[in-house]
């Protein structure tokens, strides 16, 4: 008998989504597909920062070696994108588990938060996007599209949920939120609404696109991905390009609840659960990722992220193939200690800046990159 897929309330969603409803719909869908690959957004990140000179499609061909998921590549290209994921490694895996179990429910959260957003004037067409709308019938509800304005030039906003969306009405469920990365943002005023910042040429990256209708999908085409990872494997791939999660990618990674963990996770389980998290077989029953919710938040407590671990390294080097020096690993090449320390660090981070309360984030060494809210 299948387990009960974990249910996610159509709130408990919105928060997660919050922060990146408003992304052009290719660069949401590579977010979505990336964020259920935790382990490889923190390698692919640490190679951003070793390479911070290699932008957009440059950077995309330069890590086509990498044995990272093509969304996770993809991603190189948007590091106002990949590196929030890595540094908020707590959401990005709860965001991937909730689009594994619930895509469906993932994408009309995003939906229901776009017209939020257009009620409230924050959402419109301008020199960086085009936004298209789809008026609700007798049968479908209002479908918001938002496309670059141009193909070739994208531009990813950063906002403020609780501004943007008009009030937050889920006091049990308060938005994710991040301050923009001053990098990436420039200029950016704190109650500002939305940021623009930097647009990046990168056309060859954009593999992604999501199709609305009928409780929705994400899909990727084939052949962009093809460009990206000559090794892409085509047979992965549903019927009309619908994105399939690949299990390899995952790295050791459990999954959140059990009938995820039987459709995806054989070979999955408590020991590499454990591995990952870095923990002892005589600390394995403490609680996990995705538990011991914190107050007022959904599960933040006992998360990767915010667990500040004494180091059992070489687990998670055996889940990242190998136990490369640090050099290689700093480049992306092989990554495991290395990202075990990258982790451990935005552990301490996330502690030390109160991640999940409510503030106005620090500042961080090299981007002024704050801690933000939730």
């Amino acid at each position: 008998m299948q387990a009960p897929a974990t249910t996610y309330k159509p709130e408990e969603l919105e928060a997660l989504v919050a922060p990146i409803a408003l992304y052009p719909d290719a660069v949401l869908s590579q977010a979505l597909m990336a964020s259920t690959y935790p382990l490889e957004i923190v390698l692919a990140a640490r190679w951003v920062k070793a390479n911070p000179n290699i932008k957009g499609d440059a950077a995309v061909k330069a890590v086509e070696d990498q044995t990272w998921d093509v969304s996770v590549k993809s991603l190189v290209a948007f590091p106002q994108v990949l590196e929030p994921m890595s540094d908020k490694l707590d959401w990005t895996q709860k965001l991937g588990d909730a689009f594994l179990a619930d895509q469906a429910g993932v994408l009309a959260a995003v939906q229901r938060l776009r017209v939020k957003a257009q009620e409230t004037g924050h959402l419109k067409s301008n020199e960086q996007q085009t936004v298209l709308v789809e008026p609700a019938t007798t049968t479908t509800q209002t479908i918001v599209k938002i496309e670059p304005a141009n193909p070739e030039v994208i531009y990813v906003p950063a906002y403020d949920p609780t501004i943007v969306y008009g009030g937050w009405a889920y006091p049990y469920y308060p938005p994710y939120y991040w301050p923009p990365y001053p990098a990436y943002y420039p200029g950016y005023a704190f109650g500002a609404g939305i940021a623009w910042g930097i647009g990046f040429a990168v056309g060859a990256a954009i593999i992604g696109g999501i199709t609305w209708g009928g409780g929705g999908n994400v899909n990727i085409n084939v052949n962009k991905a093809v460009n990206i990872d000559r090794n892409f494997d085509r047979n992965k791939v549903g019927a009309g390009g619908r994105w399939e999660h690949d299990a390899g990618h995952r790295k050791g990674v459990a999954y959140r609840d059990n009938a995820t963990r039987e459709k995806f996770g054989r070979g999955t389980g408590a020991s590499t659960r454990n591995d990952f998290r870095g923990r002892s077989p005589a600390t394995a029953n403490r609680g996990g990722l995705g538990e011991r919710p914190a107050a007022g938040g959904a599960g933040d407590r006992g998360n990767l992220a915010n667990r500040p671990q004494a180091a059992d390294r070489s687990s998670l080097d055996r889940g990242t193939g190998g136990s490369a020096s640090r050099d290689r690993a700093f480049q992306g090449v092989g990554g495991g200690s290395a990202a075990q320390r990258d982790v451990d660090r935005g552990r301490a981070s996330a502690g030390a800046s109160n991640f999940n309360r409510p503030s106005g984030g620090g500042a961080r060494g090299g981007g002024g990159r704050g801690g933000g809210r939730r």
